[in-house]
């Protein structure tokens, strides 16, 4: 368990101080509780055995403000308690957010879609949340306890030696045991309740996402229904598990009443020795540790969605980069590119099939070149090697007669512009989805691409390029959201330009109207184009066939 929890621990240190405010403050209010229940026992019971007859020798006031005091600081107390401690741990989880988002930023895509859809959103938001209950409901409660218990013992062996002894002895012995029992009570539930609301989450994202698909096929009820059966089964967890929080506090309670007996008990055999408001008073002591108890079984009762949570992040941040760049910045010649793969061999991870074997050929500086070949022969791999998407089982892919393994990923993503298949436009204005292409592009570049690529007429409505593009806004067609990615890649303006099937899906005529656009910009740009349609030769310098694992060059 603390192999798991180790990690997340070991940033408490960077907040200390803040921790130790927090806990101070947790001390102080516990201490503040204990001490106005306290006061105010002894307090009603002292003025009762007094009467009217100590109605004017009585001190009223020192004890009244006593209690008001004590009440002021619980308030107080539990007011910074809650800011400094919920500050801490919004500090603390935006660190861990942070850290992991920037753990998977050096991740290629392949190792990306290996998690199911939304469980990184599950990861990034419930995970990362439930792993606030280390320090709010596990650390704090159980460091206060075992304070505000010596405290206590000190306070009541100024009366009695033998009651603070039982008082400890009982608060010590729950605070050590209960957690254990009602840990391994509901570690398994809580699992169980960590793993079925991530499950829920990743369904509702497919189900909100998937809604044309399930429409067209009548299936919205029957994935509705496991939607369903999902929740109840999580609901059902969740009942088990509030089942056994009112049990560990029906338990706390029979604890305090046992040893509240005793305490009576103890009392009563030297009642001679105790003025009876004392006697009120070592009483309402005892009666008070249920504020130190009741968050103790609660803590360890959701320990195992913690550890649950704990897991996956540490499944997330043990992936490391499957590519490692280089550190070269820079070249001379960065602004051509010619590209010659030697010897490159390929295969997936732990699976035995070759998908390229022993490719050699040579693109040189501004040339078109064409690759085709049936579904599945390796053609999208090709480009993946160049993008170091993927590394090559054996061989070299030289740069500029650079090995490409030798320069830094932004010089890479520098040096080309890729155009795929599927062009993502985002929920954002149309400016912000060009920006991806060049963050610094003015206003003025922008319109300018737009018109390269025949896009201009979404400039005619009155947001201009603030109109809001994505499932909120203004839909594209097949044909305009080839233009985007293409104008993406103008304004990138990188020597390199790889196009995954550009035209795919399209009618002829916007087919035509794409490749016009393709041939029109990138006349002095090195270009590779995946593409199905042999018809496409006559517009490039030469054209390679990928059949069988290997490649060949073929007349156009």
């Amino acid at each position: 368990m603390l192999k798991i929890l180790f990690p997340y621990i070991k940033l408490y240190q960077y907040y200390f101080l803040r921790i130790l405010l927090g806990m101070l403050m947790v001390i102080t209010a516990l201490a503040a509780s204990i001490f106005l229940l306290s006061l105010s026992g002894w307090f009603l019971s002292a003025t009762a055995f007094v009467g009217f007859a100590g109605l004017y020798t009585f001190n009223y006031m020192l004890p009244a403000a006593g209690v008001r005091g004590a009440a002021i600081l619980r308030t107080v107390a539990r007011y910074f308690d809650r800011l400094v401690n919920h500050d801490t741990t919004f500090r603390i989880l935006a660190f861990l957010r942070t850290r992991a988002f920037k753990h998977l930023l050096p991740l290629n895509a392949v190792q990306i879609q290996r998690f199911e859809k939304a469980e990184l959103l599950n990861t990034f938001i419930a995970d990362i949340d439930n792993l606030d209950h280390l320090y709010l409901r596990l650390f704090a409660p159980i460091i206060g306890s075992l304070c505000i218990t010596f405290f206590i013992y000190f306070a009541v062996s100024y009366f009695d030696h033998n009651i603070a002894l039982v008082i400890t002895l009982f608060l010590l012995v729950t605070i050590l045991t209960l957690p254990i029992i009602f840990y391994y009570a509901g570690r398994t539930l809580g699992e169980q309740i960590a793993e079925q609301k991530s499950l829920y989450r990743q369904k509702l994202v497919s189900y909100m996402q998937g809604q044309a698909e399930l429409t067209l096929f009548n299936a919205k009820h029957s994935f509705r229904q496991s939607l369903t059966d999902i929740e109840s089964h999580w609901l059902k967890l969740q009942t088990k598990q509030s089942t056994l929080l009112s049990l560990s506090n029906a338990i706390i309670v029979m604890i305090v009443g046992v040893m509240t007996q005793i305490i009576i008990w103890l009392v009563a055999d030297g009642i001679s020795n105790y003025d009876q408001p004392i006697i009120a008073l070592l009483i309402f002591i005892g009666l008070s540790s249920t504020e130190i108890l009741s968050p103790i079984p609660s803590a360890f009762l959701f320990l195992g969605q913690v550890l649950s949570s704990a897991k996956r992040m540490n499944n997330l941040l043990s992936l490391s980069p499957v590519i490692n760049f280089g550190e070269l910045s820079n070249t001379d010649n960065d602004q051509q590119c010619e590209i010659t793969f030697k010897s490159i061999n390929f295969s997936y991870p732990n699976q035995p099939l070759i998908i390229l074997k022993d490719i050699n050929f040579q693109i040189k500086n501004g040339e078109h070149v064409a690759l085709i070949g049936q579904t599945g022969c390796g053609k999208s791999t090709l480009l993946n090697l160049i993008t170091r998407t993927w590394q090559p089982t054996n061989g070299t892919i030289m740069l500029n007669q650079i090995d490409i393994s030798q320069f830094s990923e932004p010089a890479l993503r520098n040096m080309m512009s890729v155009v795929p298949q599927v062009i993502h436009i985002f929920n954002d204005t149309l400016r912000n989805n060009l920006l991806i292409g060049n963050q610094y592009a003015n206003d003025a570049q922008l319109i300018s691409v737009l018109k390269k690529v025949e896009l201009d007429k979404l400039l005619s409505t009155e947001q201009g390029l603030n109109l809001w593009l994505g499932e909120s806004g203004r839909t594209l067609s097949g044909g305009e959201r080839r233009r985007i990615g293409i104008a993406r890649a103008l304004l990138h303006n990188a020597p390199l330009i790889l196009l995954d099937e550009p035209t795919e899906s399209l009618d002829n005529q916007t087919e035509q109207q794409i490749l016009s656009i393709i041939k029109e910009n990138y006349a002095d740009k090195t270009l590779i184009m995946i593409t199905h349609r042999l018809i496409h030769q006559a517009l490039f310098d030469c054209t390679y066939l990928l059949e069988n694992n290997t490649i060949k060059k073929i007349n156009n």
